[in-house]
């Protein structure tokens, strides 16, 4: 068949609108766990080395490192929000009332974007090494692991609001606000009790759990709240540390959620999870089943570490966390 010149200019016409619809067509940027594997193939390796010292020197930095991924994902999503600086631009939020002076291991992460700027500068984001820390402190305290996606940006923003008006749970949430401040990050209740099994690792600050030792309720048991009263006065001391399971503080197992059903649970919203609620259940079937709560824990870990990232073009890759670029 003859080829016209009317033919040939249909034809370039349509490529042309083949590749314009192509070009400006949205796509949505997928994270992936071999997102580095070019660019930077000993990344994971490294943050994993930096993450196990620090755990090694002071294991309670395996509990600090899990909270500082949780509120980093509660505000704004996981973008590495919580790690910035007060600046020109900033109002961080690491001086919001859930954070400041309680809220630790910035230096830890800090640290693990230090060394991988040695090996691959401007390529990993802070937002990734904080959820990659997170996955490798739960491993290094006999706790889950997962594999982690990866290609999420950081951010360039910081919210102090948003910190201190209910994105984050508060420690005397009634159970029907904990189900709804997470379900309003796509986690449900399972997630949520899977989630607060962190507690089996870490400390509390006496001023968190104060109003519950010395409130003589019915769901305290009266042995424990005595024994937590030595080291939390009813006047001053309020920094005094207790560790949030009396058992086992330095190992990620099951016992925070037997702890909970002896009445037990340090923190209000931690004792809420069983009070004749909807979260009774769940809170039976994990303190009966180990492997089970170490399963869905780390499901829930996964699904809060992909609470709206910033990925594609959005955010930056920010070479030291605390502040922009």
């Amino acid at each position: 068949m003859a080829t016209t010149p009317n033919t040939i200019t249909s034809i370039i016409f349509f490529l042309f609108i083949v590749v314009f619809v192509t070009n400006n067509t949205p796509c949505e940027a997928q994270l992936s766990s071999t997102f580095y594997d070019g660019s930077c193939p000993n990344a994971l390796r490294t943050i994993r080395t930096t993450i196990r010292a620090a755990i090694s020197r002071e294991r309670r930095m395996a509990a600090s490192i899990i909270r500082l991924h949780f509120h980093d994902c509660f505000v704004q999503g996981c973008d590495a929000s919580i790690l910035l600086d007060d600046g020109p631009s900033i109002v961080s939020e690491k001086n919001a009332l859930p954070n400041k002076g309680s809220v630790r291991g910035y230096e830890v992460i800090e640290a693990a974007k230090s060394e991988v700027e040695e090996i691959c500068p401007g390529v990993v984001s802070c937002a990734d090494i904080l959820t990659l820390a997170a996955r490798d402190a739960s491993e290094m305290v006999g706790g889950p692991s997962w594999t982690v996606k990866l290609g999420r940006r950081d951010s360039t923003t910081a919210s102090l609001v948003l910190a201190e008006t209910g994105s984050l749970p508060s420690f005397k949430a009634p159970l029907d606000t904990l189900i709804s401040t997470f379900d309003n990050n796509g986690l449900n209740a399972r997630d949520m009790v899977a989630l607060s099994g962190a507690h089996t690792i870490g400390q509390s600050q006496c001023f968190l759990f104060r109003d519950r030792i010395y409130n003589n309720g019915s769901d305290i048991d009266a042995g424990f709240a005595s024994t937590r009263r030595r080291g939390c006065p009813t006047n001053g001391g309020d920094g005094n540390l207790a560790p949030l399971d009396l058992v086992t503080p330095n190992s990620f197992d099951n016992n925070y959620f037997k702890n909970l059903i002896q009445k037990k649970g340090l923190l209000e919203s931690d004792q809420v999870l069983f009070s004749g609620g909807s979260a009774d259940s769940i809170v039976r079937e994990y303190s009966n089943n180990p492997s089970k709560f170490k399963s869905d824990f780390a499901t829930a870990m996964v699904k809060m570490s992909e609470i709206r990232p910033l990925t594609g073009q959005e955010g930056v890759i920010r070479r030291i966390c605390g502040a922009l670029p």
